[in-house]
């Protein structure tokens, strides 16, 4: 089976998925306050300074999707055809989960997923720094690093909706994609 993206992105409802990949790409993807916006894989082409990559925006995510909540099994299965993950996570959550909770129940259904897609390379991408302080941002930083043991390298905060952090985001993505397809000749 052919790979469908070289990056996915994978989150709950209004994580900021299709915002970024419409702020970042010629994609255009429906955009809404409303959760399932996206009930489809949308493919966005990402012109690099060297090379370019294909992003894969995934529809959300639900608690008990690797069960078939939702459309869980069929939203698994095209992440398990992407690369490189990025999971979203909403700073301003509207169900009011904390960024680690949202963390920790994304690994939990990608891990009970049959392909168990934890075993591929992942990425953390806290969305919604527009709307909160940098004091809240720092707290928050330091939680998911303490909280998950996952490095500074690994943790991208962005604002989909203003581009701030984007571009530090697609310069690691391209590095990172890049080097991978070196490694494969």
């Amino acid at each position: 089976m052919k790979s469908l993206a070289d990056v996915g992105l994978v989150g709950f409802p209004n994580a900021g998925k299709s915002t970024f990949l419409n702020k970042v790409s010629s994609a255009k993807p429906k955009i809404g306050s409303y959760p399932f916006t996206t009930l489809r894989p949308h493919l966005g082409t990402i012109e690099g300074n060297e090379s370019s990559f294909v992003i894969a925006d995934i529809p959300g995510l639900i608690e008990g999707a690797s069960e078939g909540a939702g459309l869980g099994i069929k939203f698994l299965q095209h992440i398990s055809r992407t690369g490189l993950l990025l999971i979203f996570v909403d700073l301003f959550s509207s169900d009011n989960l904390e960024p680690v909770k949202q963390i920790q129940l994304l690994k939990n259904e990608l891990s009970a997923y049959k392909d168990d897609l934890t075993q591929k390379v992942s990425w953390v991408v806290c969305n919604k720094i527009d709307l909160i302080n940098q004091e809240e941002l720092e707290i928050h930083s330091k939680h998911i690093q303490d909280t998950l043991n996952i490095t500074q390298k690994d943790i991208f905060f962005i604002s989909a909706a203003t581009g701030e952090g984007t571009q530090k985001l697609i310069q690691s993505l391209e590095q990172v994609i890049s080097q991978s397809k070196l490694d494969l000749t």
